[in-house]
């Protein structure tokens, strides 16, 4: 009923509510701030339009055309006032839009609705012989636009107090804030559908929750788990008879109160304390020798200690106590988690039965009964522990509020006669709580597995694998072939275990055979379920299967997959191992130096079998330098000219003529020099083991170097007269042009 009694403007409850033409309802503050005012020059409307009668009578005082449209324009109390329409003719009185009951609205076209939702009427000439009102002669017309159906009406003289009030619905209004109120005082229940819930009838002290009485019999049953909980009266409101007080023990009930005095003695208050006998004694006891030779004390200061003593151990019970509450906030969420992963496993258990069609049908009743048998004995553990926790939580809370009542109390003696007794009872309370108490007996884990790898014919003796006695080998792992992939000669794969493997994994196995067919060896071990490769043979067919082990075993292999590097290489110059002097830039693809000295640099990739190309473009050349091209181990020597050492094998270079370089040793000088503008390239054949150097398409010389085998890298040593840029991912020249001869 809220929403009916909700004005469609402001979105709250009716505030004076105002009855629209329509029949619809809007505050009477909402419908000044959507009511717009036509002005005079708009005053004359399509022949729609009609005025409903005769003018009415004479204009009210001080509305005369001193108040012209300068004075009322937007001011929304004018659109209530009683102000009369100035001006003569048949355009007097207001006018509204005709409808065909005359009901004094009418429907309207939404291309003629303004930004804020009301209609404005459009400019049309004035009828013909009708007199020009003269400016100022009196208010501007207003007109109102329903904000539910859309329909406008045109304000007489009385403005918006010629809407009827709407007492009906502002009575319902009231009513309904005050039924409101009452029930926002009173305890609701915590489990109802309704809005808004039902007051509150019990309260279950174990559940913490509010009940109304038929979400009790719905949802907490006299029966089963529930029969033991104590449902009690809803909490009473502050202030309510039985609120609050102190118990009877404060000063003004204990002022009145008779001292007691001596079992022996009655004319005689207690005034020792006997620590031998563990009693409050009077002066007379003292005197006649019963107590004379024992350990009497004050009974004032024995009182102060008790206190003591028996105060602090409640702190080590209210302290267990703060850990029992957050206990069973534990257990609660330990049901929840049970029943979570109980239908959890029931899903997953008839997604793999229906896998299996018709043969798997038949054992999955019998799959599915054992799932509700496990949830119903963890259940039930969960719940009898509950329940034990609770009753002592209840008997040691109920031992703190009787304790603190009795300490609350000024009666020494009558206090001594029971302290003892209590703070044995408040330390045997204490250690109920033993180690281990307040640990969950199960675990929301469910240990139950369904291995659906068998054959056809061995599905009637599938059943579950219970993995904690024995622990079993890891199943086998999963390759997650969306994400394995290869880039230039790295492979990445990836795997992981299969869903309700419940088997403990140490580590995987990862191993690849060497591209060429041959035996797989271990390229990983350890517990990541990603792992790249580098250092590939390009142009090469890998196959990868990858394996599990734990502490009982090394599981079986996966699936194997078939990767493939790159038919061609793709590489950079390698920053972190050029010498410091070198320069890189264009993403590491063009290189100068800084020194006049030759530096070295090497590329990023590495190779030990295939054919390869790149080229080099010269971009600068200055001053005749002896760049060198060619390739290289990785612990090159980088502060001097390529081939000087035996760890290069290299062709250098001026502008006329070049050599090959090895160890130093310079030999094949041949004619043919570089330039700016020139492209080097370097054709390194693992398959024959050659290496062969090509100036502008044209092969220089034989080739440079035979019977060259192991792991090499592009590399290039230069000084500060020359820049290149290297090109890769270059197909092998399928041509080769004439060499040229060396000369001897």
């Amino acid at each position: 009923m809220e929403e009916e009694l909700k004005c469609p403007v402001c979105g709250s409850l009716f505030r004076e509510p105002i009855i629209l033409p329509c029949s619809h309802n809007v505050c009477l503050p909402c419908a000044r701030t959507i009511a717009v005012q036509t002005p005079e020059s708009e005053q004359h409307l399509p022949p729609l339009l009609h005025s409903r009668g005769p003018a009415p009578p004479a204009a009210a005082p001080g509305a005369g055309p001193g108040a012209g449209p300068g004075a009322a324009a937007g001011s929304a109390a004018c659109l209530d006032s009683e102000s009369a329409a100035g001006g003569g003719g048949d355009h007097a009185d207001k006018l509204s839009l005709h409808s065909e009951t005359d009901s004094g609205y009418g429907s309207y076209t939404p291309s003629l609705k303004s930004p804020n939702g009301v209609r404005v009427l459009p400019l049309v000439p004035a009828p013909p012989g009708a007199a020009a009102a003269p400016r100022g002669a009196g208010p501007a017309s207003s007109s109102l636009t329903c904000p539910q159906c859309h329909r406008s009406a045109s304000l007489d003289q009385r403005g918006l107090r010629g809407f009827q009030r709407n007492r009906l619905l502002e009575a319902i209004v009231q009513r309904y804030q005050q039924g409101r109120a009452a029930a926002a005082a009173a305890a609701k229940c915590q489990l109802c559908d309704r809005s808004p819930p039902e007051p509150a009838a019990v309260l279950c002290e174990q559940c913490e929750v509010l009940y109304c009485a038929a979400c009790q019999l719905r949802c907490h049953p006299a029966r089963g788990p529930f029969a033991k909980h104590r449902l009690a009266p809803p909490p009473a409101h502050p202030g309510a008879p039985g609120g609050g007080g102190d118990g009877g023990g404060g000063k003004g009930a204990g002022g009145g109160r008779k001292l007691p005095t001596c079992a022996e003695h009655d004319l005689e208050n207690y005034s020792m304390y006997c620590v031998s006998c563990r009693s409050p004694v009077c002066y007379q006891c003292l005197e006649e020798g019963k107590h004379n030779k024992h350990d009497v004390k004050a009974l004032g200061a024995m009182w102060k200690q008790h206190k003591a003593q028996l105060s602090q151990a409640l702190n080590g019970v209210s302290d267990k106590a703060k850990e029992a509450k957050e206990f069973l906030v534990q257990l609660k969420n330990l049901l929840q988690q049970i029943q979570e992963n109980g239908l959890d496993y029931e899903a997953c258990l008839v997604a793999q039965c229906d896998a299996l069609v018709d043969a798997l049908t038949r054992q999955k009743a019998k799959l599915l009964t054992k799932v509700t048998k496990e949830r119903e004995h963890k259940l039930k553990v969960v719940w009898d522990q509950i329940n034990h926790c609770t009753l002592k939580l209840r008997q040691s809370t109920g031992l703190m509020e009787y304790c603190l009542e009795v300490i609350k109390e000024n009666d020494p003696s009558g206090f001594l006669q029971i302290s003892d007794a209590l703070i044995k009872r408040v330390q045997v309370s204490q250690e109920q709580w033993v180690k281990g108490a307040l640990e969950p007996k199960v675990s929301a884990e469910f240990d139950l597995t369904l291995d659906s790898e068998p054959l056809l014919q061995s599905i009637h003796q599938l059943d579950f694998i219970q993995m904690k006695f024995p622990v079993s080998v890891p199943p086998v792992p999963l390759l997650q072939l969306e994400k394995c992939c290869t880039r230039n000669n790295s492979v990445t794969l990836a795997w992981r275990m299969p869903p309700l493997s419940h088997n403990p994994v140490e580590g995987y196995i990862l191993e690849l055979d060497d591209g060429d067919g041959g035996q797989f060896r271990e390229v990983y071990v350890g517990k990541e379920t990603l792992c790249t490769i580098d250092g590939l043979h390009f142009n090469s067919t890998y196959n990868a299967r990858v394996k599990a082990f734990n502490s009982s075993g090394v599981g079986p292999y996966s699936k194997t997959v078939i990767l493939q590097t790159s038919d061609v290489a793709w590489f950079a110059f390698d920053p972190s191992s050029a010498h410091r002097d070198i320069v890189l830039s264009n993403d590491n693809q063009t290189a100068t130096c800084n020194s006049y000295d030759d530096r070295v640099v090497l590329g990023t990739a590495a190779f030990s079998k295939g054919v390869h190309y790149w080229e080099l473009h010269v971009d600068r050349y200055d001053n005749h330098p002896d760049p060198a091209f060619g390739i290289a181990r990785i612990n090159v020597v980088k502060d001097m000219m390529l081939g000087k050492d035996d760890k290069a094998w290299a062709m250098y270079v001026d502008n006329n003529r070049s050599w090959f370089m090895h160890c130093n040793s310079h030999t094949n000088r041949t004619e043919g020099g570089v330039s700016k503008g020139a492209t080097v390239g370097v054709l390194l054949d693992l398959n024959k083991h050659n290496l062969t150097f090509y100036i502008n398409g044209q092969q220089q010389g034989p080739p440079a170097f035979e019977n060259i085998e192991g792991v090499f890298m592009p590399a290039l040593s230069l000084n500060r007269n020359v820049q290149v840029t290297l090109h890769t991912g270059l197909e092998v020249p399928q041509s080769v042009k004439q060499p040229k001869l060396p000369n001897n």
